[in-house]
């Protein structure tokens, strides 16, 4: 939970560093949250920045790069009314799709493991996702019209390529303070996408898929747990029906290797990695890194999210501690302490957009950390993506000047 170093002092300490690697989230990070993901923008001044940090930045993002609904859009929109275009290397590089979405500044996009009987079965349901949300909106919200549950039924599933969604943020602002009806409508998704899933396992694809729900509690068996909606904290607002190996802390890695090859002119894990055949759990991630990698080698690393989640148990005797940016910033803290690398663990306050969350303002870190919690984070944007902007771009502008 400790905030050890202001901004202003780790863009002092960041400057001052010959070799580092930014991770950054982006919904909630640089983008406000937003009822309505079609509504997104990202401001000009923030890609301007992220291109000129060049190979030292890389983005990890549950969302994806390409697409109607995807983050290449919001670039472009924010260049209509520019001479300049984001073909000119302004695309924001990194991974999206939980690692399996990559994509270079000038906007290539690579998907390597992703075989065409998998993208066969994604395109086909994000029809079946909505027919099952109408049904079942249509129990749970008795006081809406038929048109009403449609439109909603429409808007909340998000038909991405790689990861089609169910939103419930358009939803929920229809029942915006029962949370009793929050909660239920939580738990239908959850069944909903759980069919989808045994229909993965029906078409001959077993090991293929997993649900991401967005926050969580953490796992049980493997799978991620639900949070339910209280006073003060919406909690579940998405469930994603993810590609096997689309895990932030595994694409941690895949970017790791990128930039060593960039910088090297040599992959330590291999040419050919990525997250489908790389390691899922943290420990063989942080093994992979001391088998491979060398300590000379290894640059500081600067994780930045959003989304991490502490609570109590029902019964009062556990904490669980989930979020879709704590298995990658838990990494980049073990792999400082194997490396002897300062490395930073950065968090945003997305709470001030349109979707509610627990906020950085309270002491304690209620609903995001608690006293015992192993991730420690370093610096804290408590004004949300208004302040993190503000201080990525002074860290870009700083940060070319001494490379010339």
């Amino acid at each position: 939970m400790t905030n050890k170093y202001s901004p202003s002092e780790l863009l002092d300490e960041m400057l001052n560093t010959e070799n580092f690697l930014i991770i950054q989230d982006v919904d909630g990070v640089c983008i406000p949250l937003v009822k309505d993901p079609l509504t997104r923008k990202l401001d000009l001044s923030y890609i301007e920045s992220a291109s000129l940090l060049k190979e030292e930045f890389a983005v990890l993002t549950n969302g994806e790069h390409a697409g109607y609904r995807g983050l290449n859009r919001v670039i472009r929109n924010s260049y209509i009314n520019e001479s300049k275009s984001p073909s000119e290397g302004k695309y924001l590089p990194g991974l999206a799709a939980g690692g399996i979405e990559y994509q270079n500044r000038i906007g290539e996009v690579s998907y390597p493991g992703v075989t065409r009987k998998e993208l066969d079965f994604l395109s086909k349901i994000p029809v079946e996702m909505q027919k099952l949300l109408k049904e079942s909106l249509q129990k749970i919200l008795v006081g809406l019209k038929e048109d009403q549950i449609e439109s909603l039924s429409r808007t909340a599933v998000l038909e991405t390529r790689f990861s089609p969604t169910i939103n419930l943020n358009k939803v929920f602002s229809k029942i915006p303070n029962d949370v009793g009806l929050q909660r239920e409508v939580q738990s239908s998704i959850n069944n909903i996408m759980n069919r989808i899933l045994e229909f993965s396992k029906e078409s001959g694809l077993e090991n293929s898929f997993f649900l991401h729900i967005a926050p969580n509690l953490g796992k049980t068996n493997g799978k991620e747990e639900l949070k339910y909606a209280c006073e003060g904290d919406v909690g579940t607002t998405d469930i994603q029906f993810m590609l096997s190996g689309s895990l932030k802390e595994s694409g941690l890695l895949v970017l790791l290797n990128k930039y060593l090859e960039a910088k090297n002119g040599k992959s330590p894990f291999g040419d050919n990695f990525n997250v489908r055949n790389a390691p899922m759990s943290i420990i063989e991630l942080r093994d992979l890194c001391l088998e491979k990698i060398q300590d000379s080698q290894m640059p500081m690393l600067i994780g930045i999210g959003d989304t991490v989640t502490s609570n109590h148990s029902e019964d009062g005797k556990e904490w669980l501690r989930g979020g879709s940016d704590r298995g990658f910033l838990t990494l980049i803290q073990e792999l400082g302490k194997q490396y002897s690398k300062d490395n930073k663990v950065v968090l945003v306050d997305s709470s001030g957009g349109e979707v509610d969350r627990p906020s950085l303002s309270t002491k304690d870190l209620k609903g995001i950390s608690d006293p015992y919690d192993p991730l420690k984070f370093n610096t804290l944007f408590s004004n949300g993506p208004i302040s993190y902007i503000n201080w990525f771009n002074k860290l870009a502008e700083a940060r070319s000047k001494d490379k010339l």
